[in-house]
């Protein structure tokens, strides 16, 4: 096939909610390279460390090795999967809905989407299930994500829907973030902030969070709450704005029902009673309450600290409330405003697309909404019932109620919590369906049947940022394989399902992106978030469009409620009642440390896409449980001990790390760790590995949204005194299938985990520990896969102590490395090779068994700037260099860092850090 010349296409980003609009560089069959959109008014050009890597993870190399190419079946559990055309597939699935459906009725199946489908693919899965077939068994990962905002936008504002745009941060006074670590989970958007406090001076940031993240570290005032207490403080504050009367009183007569009864409740929560339940002075309590009600623009900004809890509707609520009597809402920098997770979470919610909810922000519990619905899908009706939400679907999956469960673009298998109940679920299922663009995913291995889906850059269609900004995505090469849309998948599935019944209603006639869209559009006509005024030409001509946009406008509302009139009954925003509930599980004797999971910088979610970057992982190369120095001394932890992780539901083997952001008593690990790359025999029988083996699944009464965030645990010791590192370069088309191919030995150590390394060649590195000594056949087995064989190996035995050497060279460089017992050679070793540095050199030095680098050996240190892979040690040294040249200020010397090593320069991802290093050269707090 001939190729195009080289151009770019529009699109999006596939991560985060922030909505960075991309330029895709494609020949037409290939992505060639990636930029940021100057035009988009979420980034204005700029991409974080994940999206300017976007093109690397679209590949030919990575389609061929990870990517799900053509339908797979099985039609008994004990057999393996084999390729089928997709009309036999379908047939099939059609056939199994049939049957099932007709002997346990329509809620015997169930969906579990996600929030990186498309707006279009959301809307039809939407349809196929509570139009077609009857059930309101839909649900999405989005509900582990989001679901306590939009129940908190619901029940406070009438709608759900954030009130606030990005163009609120340069007017804002005051910015209060609260659970999140913006500069890891939104970089572009703390780009923004960073932006606005150079312009305005007088701009004031306070962060409340258990850790001392990048983010709080730039704060002027840092709250570092306990987990779980955020309903407290904000109870407090307002009690402490009613004292120093910093309420807006005239407003709240004017727009407000129900602050009477709140006021009764907040008076309770007195500044002794806060600062003590939260952790805090209460110096600092007051000081974030006055800055807040004195503020003349107060904007929050929050994300899963609040929303990922038991209480997390509350939590929300409880923040609304403040904004609502202060007045902080309806104008330029006020308001609060809920950071969406994922990329079109904000999409799903439009189109109804939860267990609970129907089309345009209808909801299902309202007969004439169901019956508005029903006349623009044209059945007889929607089902009252509520469908199952995530955590209660996998139950009743699990009890045997649901009989067949579809999955679509998500990996419950690594991202939900109690991962034994959802092992069990996924085994217990008659029939598991898994609509995937990766097939290298945990939950990939429990599928029956297998659908290859597209994924970003060759999806078209539509989705909505955090700020609620529609921006069209334009498809810049086809998908590989036999791969389909998901909506297009749906379509076909949905058709031979109508046909198997006898029916031909034309609910699923379309042939295009456009004409659902086209749908969803006038199912919007009158409601809160109005779009009639929209289509895709506009989108294309004119960019990325905020919503309502109503017909005949020209431009979409910036901010809402402006006029102080509330999409309620009365018109008017509610107070609601928010006591404070300590967190579902607490610490005691048996489980005394709180622990706390979070993104880490560079990695998305499960990483079945960042995971296929070699340099992604170098901020943060492995898995690790990060506590505090004095915990990990009073334990007799060093840095890189083995440690056992237990809650109540299981336990995980994980590398202990001291951190300066820990408070006592907290632990954390990063959220994207499961078993595609941490794992360990000792926990193969409750059949979960990974930090999910651990979470809660504790549920808020009203959002139904799980309990990530914390959960109690116990941190002992792992006696492994055997181990193994092996760890070289792979030809990229081998690397991730070599990936793969390692995860079976994954589960035959006590722990063992696997991940990539490098930068312009991809490596592979295996890492396990047992109890008893390493079996010389399964070593030599992993050893073959490295390629470390043959007269080209250096080899330094010691079978009496169990340790060895096994290097593999070329060309005088070092290509792979095995080490058994002894690690002590581990970091020097990993350096010359990933630098390739000769090492013809050392001679015999290579397999001395000494504690000690070669003579001039220089250590890296950690990667801080991806972008232009500068390391630690470098970022030192300049500042030693800044010394002779008296730079003084911190200011002055991150700048002089970014002319000399250009380090927080491109996406700026690595600034926080760069502060931090900077600020511990010059002996001020960090």
């Amino acid at each position: 096939m001939s190729l195009a010349a080289p151009h770019e296409i529009k699109s999006t980003c596939c991560y985060c909610g922030v909505g960075c609009g991309v330029l895709i560089k494609t020949d037409g069959q290939q992505v060639l390279d990636v930029r940021g959109d100057p035009e988009h008014p979420a980034n204005f050009g700029r991409l974080c460390t994940k999206g300017s890597t976007l093109h690397l993870t679209a590949t030919p190399a990575i389609a061929r090795q990870v990517r799900a190419l053509t339908p797979e079946m099985r039609t008994q559990r004990a057999q393996p999967r084999g390729p089928a055309t997709w009309d036999a597939t379908l047939d099939f699935l059609a056939q199994k809905f049939d049957d099932t459906i007709s002997l346990y009725g329509p809620d015997s199946v169930g969906f579990y989407i996600s929030g990186q489908l498309l707006t279009e693919d959301y809307y039809v899965f939407n349809k196929l299930a509570k139009g077609l077939i009857g059930t309101n068994n839909i649900d999405t990962n989005s509900r582990l994500c989001m679901s306590s905002a939009v129940a908190a936008y619901k029940q406070t504002l009438g709608a759900d829907a954030p009130p606030c745009c990005y163009e609120d941060i340069d007017a804002a006074q005051l910015i209060f973030i609260v659970g999140s670590n913006t500069a890891f989970a939104h970089p572009i958007l703390y780009r923004r902030i960073e932006a606005a406090r150079l312009k305005n001076p007088a701009l004031r940031v306070i962060v409340a969070d258990p850790r001392r993240t990048d983010t709080a570290r730039d704060a002027d005032l840092f709250l570092p709450i306990l987990p779980g207490t955020d309903v407290a403080l904000f109870n407090g504050m307002l009690h402490l704005c009613l004292w120093d009367e910093l309420v807006d009183t005239a407003y709240i007569e004017a727009h407000t029902e129900g602050f009477t009864e709140l006021k009764r409740l907040v008076r309770d929560f007195t500044p002794q009673f806060v600062a003590q339940t939260c952790g805090i002075t209460e110096a600092d309590l007051l000081l974030a309450a006055r800055w807040f009600g004195e503020s003349k623009a107060s904007l929050s900004l929050y994300c899963q600290g609040l929303n990922q809890s038991a209480s997390g509707t509350a939590k929300n609520a409880a923040l609304i409330n403040l904004h609502l009597a202060t007045h902080q809402i309806g104008k330029p920098g006020a308001g609060p405003f809920s950071l969406t997770g994922q990329p079109n979470a904000m999409g799903g919610r439009e189109v109804g697309g939860m267990a609970n909810l129907l089309s345009a922000h209808r909801d299902l519990s309202n007969p004439q909404h169901r019956a508005e619905v029903a006349s623009l899908w044209g059945v007889a009706d929607v089902p009252a019932v509520p469908g199952k939400t995530a955590v209660e679907m996998f139950e009743a999956v699990r009890s045997g109620s649901i009989k067949i469960i579809w999955i679509v673009c998500t990996n419950p298998a690594q991202s939900m919590p109690d991962q034994t109940l959802i092992r069990e679920a996924l085994e217990k299922a008659e029939l598991v369906i898994v609509q995937e663009a990766f097939h290298s995913t945990a939950t990939a291995d429990y599928a029956d049947v297998l659908l290859p889906a597209s994924t970003w850059a060759e999806k078209d269609g539509s989705v909505t940022n955090s700020e609620r900004r529609i921006t069209r995505v334009l498809p810049a090469i086809p998908a590989p394989g036999e791969a389909r849309h998901d909506w297009q998948i749906a379509v076909q599935f949905a058709q031979r399902l109508e046909a198997r019944q006898g029916r031909h209603t034309g609910l699923f006639a379309y042939e295009r992106a456009e004409q659902i869209w086209n749908e969803h559009r006038e199912s919007t006509r009158g409601r809160d978030l109005d779009i009639t005024g929209l289509s895709y030409p506009i989108l294309e001509r004119d960019g990325p469009q905020q919503w309502p946009y109503v017909s005949g406008a020209k431009h979409g509302k910036l901010r809402l409620y402006e006029d102080g009139l509330f999409p309620t009954a009365s018109g008017r925003a509610r107070f609601v009642l928010t006591p404070y509930v300590p967190v579902a599980e607490a610490v005691d004797a048996r489980f005394p440390f709180r622990l706390n999971t979070g993104r880490l910088r560079d990695q998305w979610h499960g990483m079945s896409r960042t995971g296929t970057v070699a340099q992604l992982f170098s901020h943060a190369p492995e898995a690790s449980i990060v506590m505090a120095a004095g915990d990990m001394a009073r334990r007799g932890f060093a840095t890189g001990d083995l440690v056992h992780v237990t809650s109540r539901r299981g336990s995980q083997i994980f590398p202990v790390a001291a951190g300066d952001d820990m408070r006592a008593g907290q632990v954390f690990i990063g959220m994207h760790w499961g078993e595609e790359s941490i794992s360990g025999r000792a926990h193969a029988g409750q059949g979960s590995t990974g930090v999910n083996a651990l979470t809660s699944p504790a549920i808020d009464p009203v959002s139904k949204q799980p309990e990530l965030k914390h959960a109690a645990v116990k941190i002992l010791k792992a006696e492994l005194p055997a181990r193994l590192l092996v760890f070289g370069w792979i030809e990229e088309e081998q690397a991730l299938a070599l990936q793969l191919r390692l995860r079976p030995y994954l589960r035959q150590f006590a722990y063992a985990s696997c991940t990539l390394f490098g930068r312009d060649r991809v490596g592979v590195l295996f890492r396990a520990a047992d109890e008893v000594a390493l079996s010389p056949e399964l070593v030599r087995e992993i050893e073959i896969k490295f390629g470390i064989v043959g007269p080209a190996v250096l080899r330094y035995d010691d079978p009496r102590r169990g340790n060895a050497r096994h290097l593999l060279q070329a060309d005088g460089k070092l290509q792979a490395v095995a080490l058994c017992g002894d690690m002590a050679a581990e970091h020097w070793l990993r350096q010359y090779l990933q630098e390739e540095i000769p090492v013809a050199a050392l001679g015999r030095a290579l397999l001395m068994p000494s504690t000690q680098p070669p003579q001039n050996f220089k250590a890296r240190g950690n990667v801080i700037c991806n972008c232009f892979n500068v390391a630690e040690n470098a970022i030192t040294e300049a500042l030693a260099q800044q010394d002779t040249l008296n730079h003084g200020s911190p200011a002055e010397r991150l700048l002089a860092l970014q002319n000399t090593l250009q380090c927080g320069t491109n996406c700026g991802s690595c600034v926080p850090e760069l502060k931090k290093i900077i600020a511990q050269k010059v002996g001020q707090p960090a």
